[in-house]
């Protein structure tokens, strides 16, 4: 018995394109960035991050013929800002990140490594800087392809609400419960 065998089989070359996307893409937005930045999550905003792309990778490795969605993706985003990083974001920057890891994945799966390289040199051009937290005013070309994101130091960046702030009231049924509403897109 060889004990120096690896137990799990080396991943495919798409496969690690693909995580090479997904890492890099998480290291360019914003709101992580600040999340981290500021220690919102501890001192260990980095390793969060990790294993973000890596539970991002996972989900879609895991599901192969069905691979997750980006409304999936987007809501898992969220989950994980608000469990790691006491952070609510409701800017619209999760669905946008969503939908290039999406898209991410499927040029992967052909070994298309133009997006990839894209956000592997905007990740090394934000390496380092920090992020000049501004007030966001909404405007209509927010949900921008990411073809447009420049990193620079004074990027700006989405508005963030407090955990225990609720961006609005929830309506509630007749019998008193709070109705849950979908984020979905239609």
């Amino acid at each position: 018995m060889n004990i120096f065998q690896p137990t799990q089989p080396t991943p495919s070359a798409n496969s690690i394109l693909f995580a090479r996307g997904v890492i890099a893409r998480l290291a360019i937005w914003a709101t992580l960035r600040i999340a981290i930045q500021e220690n919102w999550g501890g001192p260990h905003g980095p390793a969060k991050r990790r294993w973000l792309a890596s539970a991002i990778v996972d989900s879609f490795e895991n599901q192969k013929t069905n691979p997750p969605d980006d409304i999936y993706i987007e809501e898992t985003l969220l989950q994980v800002m608000v469990d790691e990083f006491d952070a609510v974001v409701d800017d619209g920057s999760a669905e946008s990140v969503a939908t290039d890891i999406v898209k991410l994945w499927e040029e992967s799966q052909f070994g298309n490594a133009e997006s990839v390289i894209r956000f592997e040199e905007l990740a090394e051009k934000a390496s380092g800087k920090r992020v000049n937290a501004q007030e966001k005013v909404a405007s209509d070309d927010e949900n921008e392809e990411w073809e447009d994101d420049e990193v620079t130091d004074e990027e700006e960046v989405p508005q963030l609400q407090n955990r225990t702030e609720s961006p609005k009231e929830s309506p509630v049924d007749e019998d008193g419960f709070t109705l849950v509403q979908s984020k979905r897109r239609r």
